[in-house]
């Protein structure tokens, strides 16, 4: 069984999301014939290297809200993670694109570290306040899970998997997918959203159930 999960390391929701598919995973009989790939998706594919207003600022203007309706936002999703053992420091958050990082995971992912890569990148950016654009955070936190120096310095002085994060977001866009994370198993079942792993796992259940 395969699950493609389309999501971006600037996305609280996205972490979320794979607590609660972990979750779904570990009360699933036939969690061990599972594969689990991570597409791309920028949520702001056109964003800057580095914003420089706080994250607060930037999601009032954005979305349009009172300082106290992001505070109150803010404060929702930091509790919901919690429950999911993730300690959110959303207020420490540095907004940027995120192209980079998604070329870093498609690098691990071909070198068979996928999940690894995602789980430091998300860590990275929304515990420890780092910067994903930045090559110096993601030189050190692929450096972490294990991937090659010279692997990761090839992939971030040229264009290496470009093409593939692109590929991922086309996929998206054809797929009429607006929102992450988007979980898709095994081509023929799709959710989106911060799922209950009770929700995943009935999805997981019913796709093992009538497999051909």
């Amino acid at each position: 069984m395969e699950i493609h999960v389309w999501s971006d390391v600037a996305c609280p929701w996205c972490y979320i999301g794979k607590r609660s598919l972990e979750s779904a995973l570990a009360n699933f009989d036939g969690r061990d014939e599972v594969v689990v790939r991570w597409r791309s998706f920028e949520l702001d594919p056109g964003a800057p290297a580095k914003r420089d207003l706080p994250m607060n600022e930037l999601l009032a203007k954005k979305y349009g809200m009172s300082a106290s309706q992001v505070e109150a936002t803010q404060l929702r999703i930091t509790e919901t993670a919690a429950t999911f053992g993730l300690n959110y420091q959303l207020e420490d958050l540095q907004s940027g694109n995120t192209f980079d990082a998604h070329r870093i995971i498609h690098l691990a992912t071909h070198l068979g570290k996928g999940d690894e890569m995602k789980e430091r990148l998300l860590k990275a950016y929304f515990e420890e306040g780092q910067l994903m654009s930045d090559h110096a955070v993601l030189t050190r936190c692929a450096e972490e899970v294990g991937l090659p120096a010279e692997e990761i310095l090839l992939t971030l002085t040229t264009d290496r998997f470009a093409a593939d994060v692109r590929f991922d977001e086309e996929l998206a866009a054809n797929n009429g997918f607006s929102g992450v994370p988007t979980f898709v198993v095994d081509g023929r079942f799709a959710v989106s959203g911060a799922q209950d792993p009770g929700v995943l796992l009935q999805m997981l259940e019913r796709a093992a159930a009538t497999a051909v």
